[in-house]
């Protein structure tokens, strides 16, 4: 079975995630923590800037189509409506997979708990905003 996928509400959940993640990491709002936390250096060249942004971009994309996936077969398996199932599901992944191991490697790693805090915090916050976007847009024909 290959999973309905909106790719509309894929691509619109990509640019929430460059979106939030502009916003979030901005100085004035957790930027400034974030570099502290993380003992983060500002790039010396253009081309160190753009390499993370792009990668992000493109893992931004990733995620979205694999959650749009997920939600697509969470729905099929359990019934009910698009949007719960959408949040149900990224929540779920969001604890299992994201939260999960971001603890388990900065405890390991030694790196400040506000740190762990301040990432898993914007991941379920990315998480969530796909999901309603996913959610709300489901594939054609599905509901």
């Amino acid at each position: 079975m290959i999973p309905e996928i909106n790719y509309w509400a894929v691509l619109l959940a990509t640019v929430a995630a460059i979106v939030i993640g502009s916003v979030w990491y901005t100085p004035r709002v957790f930027g400034d923590r974030w570099k502290k936390w993380g003992q983060v250096a500002d790039p010396e060249t253009s081309a160190q800037a753009w390499l993370p942004i792009l990668v992000s971009v493109a893992l931004a994309f990733l995620l979205a189509w694999v959650l749009a996936g997920s939600v697509a077969i969470a729905w099929h398996f359990y019934g009910g409506g698009y949007l719960g199932s959408a949040i149900v599901t990224g929540l779920t992944l969001w604890a299992g997979f994201t939260a999960g191991r971001f603890i388990t490697h900065d405890v390991f790693a030694g790196r400040p708990s506000q740190l762990t805090i301040l990432n898993i915090s914007y991941e379920l916050v990315l998480v969530l905003v796909m999901s309603v976007i996913i959610g709300v847009w489901p594939p054609a024909g599905t509901v």
